[in-house]
Order: C-alpha cells, then structure tokens, then sequence
C-alpha cells in the first residue's frame, strides 16, 4: 500500500497577477516529503467562489489530504471559508471558541474587535480549529480539507500544528548524480534503468552553469536499499559525480 497523498489549493488573486510570489507550495512539499504524505497536484485559483468551490471538490475527491492557503482574513475577497463549507456541504457562521480566542488577542492589543474582524470566526460547522500562534485567527480542517493563512509564517506555523494529527508513510528519500552530458544523449540509457526499477521515480533536469551544459539526474523512493542499488548502477553507465 502507498503513501497517503495530498493536494493543494493556492488562493489569491495577487498570485495569478503575478504581484506575490508564492512560497507556501515548496514549503508544504517539502514537509509533505518529510512525513511520507505525497504531494500529487496543486492548483493555483483566484479569489472567486465557484473556482474555488470547484478546485476543493475536485480535490478532496481524488487525494486524501487537501491544503489550501489563502483568503481567510477579515477582508471582504476572504472568501475561502464560505467556498469550502459550500464544498464540503456544511453550514458556516461565527462559532464561540473562535469569537473567545480573537476577542481576548485583540482586547490584550486594545484594539476593537469590530465587524470586520468577527469575520475571521466563522467557521464551517463540524470544523476543527487549526491553531495559528503568530496572529491567533484560526484556520480550519473539515474533512480532508484543512484551510490555512496565506502567510508564509503563519501558514508554516499552521503546517507544524496539523502535520502531528495526520497519518503519513515512509518518507520519500532522494539522490542525484550531476554528468556533464545532454540528456539527448543519456536518455536512451536512463529510460532503460528507470525501466528496471520501477518502484522508484527518475528524472533529469538540464543545467548550464558557468558555460558547462550538462544533466542533474535524480532518483527518489522510500526504500533506501532500493535507491542504493538503482544509485550505483546510475555511477557504472555516467561516471562519478561531476
């Protein structure tokens, strides 16, 4: 039986305009990797509800796990908690846990706790609060789905409260070999190997560097004897690493 796998659903129209880069995706795939859980697809959707309705379905359908970043702020384009308790079919409004935590953080930074920032407490019924330790508004898990900041530091933050509370596998185990060769002409080779193993995954990856041309080529797997043996037959058909 494989690895559990994940999605990700990345929301923002600053992202599709190209004013915000994200970072959110490498970083979930990195620790995805790490706890075994592997990250097959992601989608970047701008603030608009039927998109967003759309891409979370089709998700939490097809993976066990579903993340999304973005749109849960007391602005009037926060919009990803209303699409996903559509998606998921629930029911959302403020809840008082959620209400109790923001009204304290913000009575402590004397602050009013207006209209506006209720509008972070509203969470779809049946929902588990997601804790967020750096600006205190909850993002949510209903489902497989788990809705968290756009933030980078208060999404890495969310990340590291959920990742404990979800099931992952063994996790996926990598080495590469630089040569400094085209892939044309290591192709016909290297398919032949990825043909011998495949349990594992292959790739090359041209580079130029300083003017020298060349392929990075990688294997990944969860068994490391596996990797090994595939590693060494990789060094007798290209040579030592350049």
């Amino acid at each position: 039986m494989g690895n559990p796998t994940g999605a990700m659903v990345v929301i923002g129209d600053e992202l599709l305009s190209g004013r915000t880069r994200d970072s959110n995706l490498h970083y979930l795939a990195g620790e995805l990797t790490r706890v075994g859980i592997d990250l097959r697809e992601a989608r970047v959707v701008a603030d608009d509800h039927a998109a967003i309705v759309a891409a979370v379905r089709a998700m939490s359908a097809a993976h066990d796990h579903v993340f999304t970043s973005g749109g849960i702020g007391p602005t009037h384009d926060d919009i990803t908690a209303d699409a996903v308790a559509e998606a998921m079919g629930a029911q959302i409004g403020p809840r008082a846990d959620a209400m109790a935590l923001l009204q304290e953080h913000y009575d402590r930074q004397g602050l009013p706790f207006n209209e506006a920032r209720q509008r972070m407490a509203r969470i779809p019924e049946g929902a588990t609060l997601i804790d967020n330790p750096v600006s205190v508004a909850p993002g949510f898990s209903i489902g497989n789905v788990h809705v968290m900041a756009g933030v980078p530091k208060i999404f890495e933050a969310m990340l590291a409260g959920i990742l404990p509370t979800l099931t992952g596998g063994a996790p996926l185990l990598s080495q590469s070999l630089r040569v400094l060769r085209g892939e044309g002409e290591i192709a016909a080779e290297f398919g032949k190997l990825a043909a011998e193993y495949p349990d594992l995954s292959m790739g090359s990856y041209p580079f130029n560097l300083n003017g020298a041309f060349g392929t990075n080529l990688v294997i990944r797997g969860t068994d490391p004897a596996r990797l090994d043996a595939a590693m060494m037959q990789l060094v007798r058909l290209f040579g030592e690493p350049q």
